[in-house]
């Protein structure tokens, strides 16, 4: 990359991941980027983002809602605010309504970023296939 990277990462395919140990070859579906920060800063801003993520559980199902795959998209802009897509296990889920405020919670308290917007969609429809393995070892769940 270079220094005023695209920092766009997408985990979707094998051998590609976001940062370290917290994206995995091939098993998620995020979609991350920071256009206008030096990749470097993009690269930090990733790995503090999804450890934030992985604060955040569905309450009915014992995985955060990174390792269910529920987000799809991080997007960091100049000034450093972010926007969150991401989606439910159901559209019916009891906690619809609350889920985006806990994740733009926990995302806030990541250093120095802006304002934390959370859009939630349901196309594409969420499915066990976004899971990473760790969430299918913690949920007992293998297809």
């Amino acid at each position: 990359m270079t220094e005023e990277s695209t920092a766009r990462k997408t985990v979707d395919e094998p051998g590609t991941t976001t940062a370290d140990d917290t994206a995995r070859d091939g098993e998620m579906n995020l979609a991350f980027s920071a256009p206008a920060l030096p990749a470097e800063e993009a690269e930090q801003l990733c790995r503090d983002i999804i450890l934030a993520l992985k604060t955040v559980y569905d309450p009915e199902i014992p995985a955060d809602v990174y390792e269910l795959g529920l987000i799809y998209e991080v997007a960091v802009d100049a000034d450093r605010n972010v926007a969150v897509v991401m989606t439910l296990t159901a559209p019916g889920c009891p906690v619809a309504g609350e889920m985006p405020g806990w994740v733009a919670n926990a995302v806030s308290t990541v250093p120095g970023l802006g304002q934390v917007d959370v859009e939630m969609v349901f196309d594409p429809m969420w499915n066990p296939e976004r899971m990473s393995d760790e969430a299918r070892v913690q949920l007992d769940f293998f297809y």
